[in-house]
């Protein structure tokens, strides 16, 4: 009975999506390191503030690549690369916006959009706790 099951699965290539990711995320990462390249280098600014505009492009390219409906496309691509935790984080935020638009600002928009986002700010905080108390233990040691 479990061989006609697996004779009927569809195989995955798996080799073909991490390619894929590796090459999507990689780009992304790259995205952001001109930006930060060309905020030092052309523009003098420092690090600190580099990097603030870095993360502000990325953050709006993505909400308005999802907006305009490119961020799917790209993800049906280039799969968990599309998910860097910046980028992948505001497609999240802003396709839950989108998708409760007809509910209205307030019941709609602003209650919905943390629906999976609220869980990854959650478990954030979490694990962020637990690191720093497993650090602060080993530094008394």
């Amino acid at each position: 009975m479990y061989d006609v099951l697996d004779n009927n699965k569809q195989k995955r290539k798996i080799v073909k999506n991490m390619l894929f990711a590796f090459l999507y995320g990689g780009t992304i990462c790259l995205f952001g390191e001109i930006i930060l390249v060309v905020s030092k280098k052309i523009f003098n600014l420092n690090n600190d503030i580099s990097k603030q505009i870095m993360y502000l492009i990325l953050i709006f390219s993505s909400c308005l690549l999802t907006g305009l409906g490119y961020y799917d496309k790209l993800g049906r691509f280039g799969g968990t690369g599309t998910i860097i935790p910046i980028t992948g984080f505001a497609n999240s935020m802003t396709s839950a916006a989108i998708e409760s638009k007809p509910e209205g600002l307030c019941c709609g928009i602003f209650m919905n959009m943390f629906k999976l986002a609220g869980s990854v700010i959650a478990s954030s905080i979490v694990f962020g706790v637990i690191v720093g108390l497993i650090s602060w233990v080993i530094g008394l040691l």
